[in-house]
């Protein structure tokens, strides 16, 4: 689909509108149009600091994390993203510089049908808005705490592409995560412990296990319950496996070899990518859009669904196992 220039962010906003039901159903379509709208989005914000603030002082790098970062978006998506830049003058005139730069990409992607996330983390935010020597501070910090928290920010983090810039600093960022998983393997363990957690989807009569109470009953969250257990894993084995790709599929095609039993997933991976935009059509925001009514769902749609739990489950204790390999454990 070819974009025209806009110079608004209300134009991008109604091209928005207007086109996104032409890849709606579209898993690869769909994610190549929020790119390009993100992409575009971006460049406005950078030309409305640039002709208030003057050129950017430094070299940057502009990155999504999240769903945008794996090329995984849905219909709906919300912001995560971060600016990382090289210091080489007044370090306080840079972060001024880039942070304003960060909070007008922040209200461009709002306006362009973009919520703000929840917990903050966009390039508006000091924590994901650094110098290059701040961010692996930053990282350093993240990994000898070994908090939940901290944790939970170096995989969301980990998850990166960049969209505007060098992407020469981020990779040079993901370099830092690798040489401490080197320096301290143990690592991984903590971060597989971190996203272990996760409700139970399939109850032991094989039948499926959706919410019991509240505004979301008999509903089952998509994203969390069903898309997760892949994207955890995979990223845990890319960091195991020191590759910077972001994107689930990409890190399925990188694995070596010897974990192809792993590999052989990737298929069903990308089903579930287009299972999911089946259900999508008539959700109206992002907050209802990983929200599964079990009563819409066929007979042939539950046992759909119920493969792709069972199969996200025995992904999980393959990469276990692969992880436990490498810490030398049994």
């Amino acid at each position: 689909m070819n974009q025209p220039v806009m110079k608004t962010y209300e134009q991008l906003n109604m091209w928005r509108t207007s086109n996104i039901e032409q890849v709606q159903f579209d898993h690869p379509k769909l994610n190549e149009f929020h790119d390009a709208l993100i992409t575009q989005t971006v460049t406005l914000a950078i030309e409305t600091v640039t002709s208030e603030w003057g050129p950017p002082p430094a070299h940057f790098a502009f990155f999504m994390m999240g769903s945008a970062a794996r090329f995984e978006q849905a219909l709906w998506s919300d912001q995560d993203h971060g600016i990382v830049f090289e210091s080489k003058g007044d370090s306080q005139k840079e972060s001024a510089y880039f942070l304003k730069l960060g909070q007008e990409i922040t209200e461009g992607l709002e306006s362009v049908g973009y919520v703000k996330c929840d917990g903050l983390v966009m390039a508006s935010n000091k924590q994901w808005c650094h110098s290059i020597f701040s961010w692996k501070k930053q990282l350093h910090g993240w990994m000898e705490e070994e908090s939940f928290e901290t944790l939970r920010n170096l995989l969301t983090f980990f998850d990166s592409r960049t969209f505007i810039g060098d992407s020469r600093l981020l990779d040079e960022l993901k370099d830092v995560i690798f040489k401490e998983l080197t320096r301290n393997p143990q690592l991984i363990q903590r971060l597989f412990s971190n996203i272990e957690r996760r409700k139970k989807a399939i109850g032991v009569f094989g039948q499926l296990l959706p919410e019991s109470y509240g505004t979301h009953a008999n509903v089952i969250h998509l994203k969390n319950t069903v898309l997760f257990p892949y994207v955890n894993s995979l990223r845990l084995l890319a960091l195991q496996e020191r590759i910077k790709s972001p994107e689930t599929v990409a890190r399925f095609d990188q694995l070596p070899q010897h974990l192809a039993e792993i590999k052989e997933l990737k298929k069903i991976f990308q089903e579930l990518l287009q299972f999911r935009l089946r259900f999508q059509a008539n959700k109206k925001s992002y907050e209802t859009i990983h929200l599964l009514k079990i009563s819409k769902l066929t007979a042939a749609d539950k046992k759909e669904l119920k493969e792709y739990i069972r199969m996200g489950a025995h992904l999980y204790k393959l990469t276990k196992k692969h992880i436990d390999k490498g810490c030398g454990l049994k």
